[in-house]
This record gives C-alpha cells, sequence and structure tokens, in this order.
C-alpha cells in the first residue's frame, strides 16, 4: 500500500485515535459521527468530547494524536500486500457496517478485494475429527466453486480445514486473527497464513504487536460472524468458541447451519444443541445453497459448474452404477478433474458413492 503524504498523515490520525487507552470502538463511531474525521475529534474542545466518552479518555483526545506510535504501523504498509482499511474508506466491508460495534480501523494483508465479496463463515472444534475436517474442507472448496468467499479463524482445526479447502478452489478465502498482523498464530499454520494472503486476504482489528490472548478471539468471532452471509458449524463441543460464533451471526440476523454427527461425538453435541435450537441442518452443499441462493463469479471455471445444463459429466453417466474408470473414458476428463466434479455433485446430492469405487447418477 503506497501512502503519499497527505494519506500518510491521516492514517497516522487514525491509528492515534483508535490506540487511546480505554477508547472502545463504540465510542469511537459515536466520536467520528459527531465530530468526523479523526483530525476534527482531536481539534474538538474538551467539554465537546466530554459530552461523548469519560474524562479520562476526553483528556487523553485533549492532548493531542500521539502519531509517532503510528510510525511502525505507517512502515508495515510499504509492503504492497499491507493495507489499513478505516470506516471512511470504500473498502470497508458493508456487511460488518451492519454489526452494533464495527471494528473502526482493519489491518489487512493480502488481496482486499474479497472483503466485499458475499461470504459464509466455516467454523468449528479445534480437536476435529479427521472426518470433521474432512467435511469442512469438502464443504468450503464446494461452496468457494458456487462463488463464496470462506471465512474462517484460522485455528487448528476445523478453521484450517475450511481455509484449505477454499484455497483449493476457483475461490477466496479470508481469515479473522485475533493477533496483530505480523505475528502468526498458530505458528503451525505459518505457511497456511503465506498461502492465504497470496490468494485470499487476512484481517485483523487488532494494532500490530498484539499478542495472541483468549479476550481476543471472542471479539474475533463478531467479526467472522459479521462480514459473512451465514454460518457453518462443522464439528463443536458445548463449550467450543464456535458456538459463540453461531450466537453472534443469529444476533446480526445471519443463517445458521449445522451437520449433524454421531449422538455418541463430544464434537457433534454443539452442532445437536444449534440444530434444537434452531439452526438448520445441514448435509449436502444444496442445504446451503437453497437458503443463500447460487452466487456466480467470472472466474469461476467452467468445470465446476454442475447443473444438469452445464456440465456433461451427469449425463454421461446415465443411471447405473458406473466406475471412474469407464467415467475417465467416457468424459475425457483427467483424473483429477474428474475427481473434483465427482466431490461437487455429491456435496449436491446429485451423485452417490457406492461400495467399489463406483458412483451413481442420483439427479
Amino acid at each position: 500500500m503506497q501512502l503519499n503524504d497527505s494519506a500518510r498523515e491521516e492514517l497516522a490520525l487514525w491509528v492515534a485515535l483508535c490506540n487511546i487507552h480505554g477508547l472502545g470502538n463504540q465510542s469511537v463511531c459515536q466520536l467520528l459521527k459527531a465530530f468526523g474525521e479523526p483530525k476534527s475529534v482531536f481539534d474538538a474542545s474538551y467539554s465537546q468530547l466530554r459530552q461523548i466518552v469519560a474524562d479520562k479518555i476526553a483528556d487523553s483526545i485533549s492532548a493531542g494524536p500521539d502519531t509517532s506510535s503510528s510510525e511502525p504501523t505507517l512502515d508495515w504498509l510499504g509492503s504492497e500486500q499491507n493495507h489499513l482499511i478505516t470506516l471512511a474508506d470504500a473498502d470497508y466491508p458493508k456487511t460488518l457496517l451492519e454489526i452494533p460495534d464495527p471494528p473502526p480501523l482493519l489491518y489487512a494483508k493480502g488481496q482486499k478485494k474479497w472483503l466485499n465479496t458475499p461470504g459464509i463463515a466455516v467454523v468449528g472444534s479445534r480437536n476435529a475429527s479427521p472426518q470433521g475436517e474432512k467435511n469442512a474442507e469438502d464443504f468450503s472448496q464446494a461452496l468457494a466453486n458456487h462463488g463464496y468467499t470462506i471465512i474462517s479463524g484460522m485455528a487448528l482445526g476445523i478453521d484450517g480445514a475450511a481455509h484449505r479447502g477454499a484455497l483449493k478452489a476457483t475461490g477466496a478465502t479470508i481469515a479473522i486473527v485475533g493477533t496483530g498482523l505480523d505475528i502468526v498464530y498458530p505458528s503451525r499454520h505459518r505457511e497456511l497464513a503465506h498461502q492465504i494472503a497470496e490468494q485470499g486476504l487476512i484481517l485483523s482489528e487488532f494494532p500490530l504487536g498484539t499478542p495472541s490472548r483468549a479476550q481476543n478471539f471472542p471479539r474475533r468471532n463478531r467479526i467472522i460472524s459479521g462480514l459473512a452471509m451465514g454460518c457453518l458449524v462443522v464439528e463443536a463441543n458445548v463449550q467450543s468458541g464456535s458456538l459463540i460464533t453461531a450466537r453472534l451471526a443469529a444476533e446480526q440476523g445471519r443463517e445458521v447451519f449445522a451437520i449433524p454427527g454421531s449422538i455418541h461425538s463430544p464434537v457433534s453435541k454443539g452442532c445437536h444443541q444449534l440444530i434444537k435450537q434452531g439452526a438448520k441442518l445441514v448435509d449436502s452443499i444444496q442445504d446451503i445453497v437453497d437458503e443463500l441462493g447460487a452466487i456466480t463469479r467470472e472466474n469461476i471455471l467452467p468445470e465446476t459448474q454442475t447443473s444438469s445444463e452445464t456440465n456433461p459429466l451427469l449425463d454421461s453417466m446415465g443411471f447405473e452404477p458406473i466406475t471412474m474408470e469407464v467415467l475417465l473414458e467416457r468424459s475425457g476428463l483427467t483424473s483429477d478433474n474428474l475427481s473434483a466434479m465427482l466431490l461437487m455433485l455429491e456435496l449436491e446430492s446429485k451423485v452417490a458413492s457406492l461400495p467399489g469405487g463406483r458412483y451413481q447418477r442420483l439427479a
């Protein structure tokens, strides 16, 4: 993000305002609503400020902006991958403006063009089962191929699988993290973070240098749900932070989806609880698409389309069980492309996987 002197000065004031100790998001938004840009907030009189914030905060603002504290952030913006997005920017996500406490400042690394695309949050347990991770990856890949941006928290387990699934597809993924963007947490996801920044976007409301703290993650969760049209919970126990994300999604007016599992599995109990509370039970991607609508993007490859009108694979299958070998011969596709298309069709309940490596058309 290249800055001229005027833009640098303006962003320095944004950072200085948001970094005032004890000044929360809602108060920042109230100040901006009352006075306009950050410069006008710092120029306001003590008595004007005191009508909105407490004495100590008004004292801090009246003392003037500490722009020297903004310098590390402005230097960080020297990389083309790094961005600072304010409430006043056209790039600021419109969906976040709908939530009660939108972050006034967003730190971003990667492709900010994905911020205002239709997104689905995919979340779940850090201690996921192998099947849960596979479900998260498969659903995310299929949803991304349908045009949705996959939003998650880059945690271990379901979050990481969701990001990986989206990266396999033709779409994008956004990771909302609970640290400053100069820190990768968890460290095991360093390579994944690099891939997300290249193909998608990493986003945080926390200043650079902010370490991983327990209290950061519930705050992070409201951005995951707020950025999305709907929230899919893949696996979660009853104490999972994913249930916080689902609750926030419901409060924000987003659709909530949950994948059921075994009644004996602890990581399914949270999903079952959500379903009892009104979340939509999901066993195929079509359940989500039916609720939220199909999305089309220009960058979706023709071979990922799965309707019977545009995908000849269904027609070549017939309605009898058929092996991969015969399908490869009939379709002329590569093994990788055929496997990807069959996965999409299976998630849409248009094809069933049978024993012996066979497939059968259902639709």
